[in-house]
């Protein structure tokens, strides 16, 4: 076999072209999950990894919606149920019960936190402009960890913010 001839075949800067590739966009993408029967979305850059359901070791005096912690690579993850925090009916654990482990970083440190939802469903794909404003009209999900609505097909999914989520309030 001729090198001249293989590294001939290289393509050089520029000569290449990624036709049929419909998977970059100038938006962003979202991990789409499910939470008693509604759809709900997350930044999919925020999303460190997704675990399947396992019980957490229980931390005293926690608040009800945080079900304790797990060990992931010798990281301490706080485990939150959705279903508890927004008080949208009761933790019902089955084959499809998710962690979706979400790091967020903020100015000098990064948080990471675990939260239990009933099964991912979708990643979105979204230019800014797809994403409407959410009214106040007092939904199940206080509207401060809402970032926004997206219409696909005729479905509504709820964008999720996540910094708000990672708070955990005083109980």
């Amino acid at each position: 076999m001729d090198i001249q001839a293989l590294a001939a075949e290289i393509p050089m800067e520029g000569e290449y072209s990624l036709e049929g590739i419909d998977f970059i966009s100038s938006g962003k993408q979202f991990l789409a999950f499910i939470l008693a029967q509604e759809q709900y979305a997350v930044d999919i850059l925020c999303v460190e990894e997704i675990r399947s359901w396992e019980n957490p070791t229980k931390i005293p005096n926690a608040p009800t919606y945080v079900k304790g912690v797990i060990n992931m690579r010798g990281i301490i993850v706080p485990i939150i149920d959705l279903r508890l925090k927004f008080g949208i009916g009761d933790a019902n654990y089955s084959e499809t019960t998710v962690v979706i482990v979400l790091t967020v970083e903020n100015e000098d440190k990064a948080r990471t936190i675990g939260f239990v939802v009933d099964a991912v469903s979708d990643v979105l794909n979204s230019e800014d402009d797809e994403v409407k404003n959410s009214p106040d009209f007092g939904g199940c999900v206080p509207h401060k960890y809402i970032d926004g609505l997206i219409n696909v097909g005729d479905n509504v999914v709820t964008l999720l913010n996540v910094q708000a989520l990672q708070a955990i309030e005083a109980h």
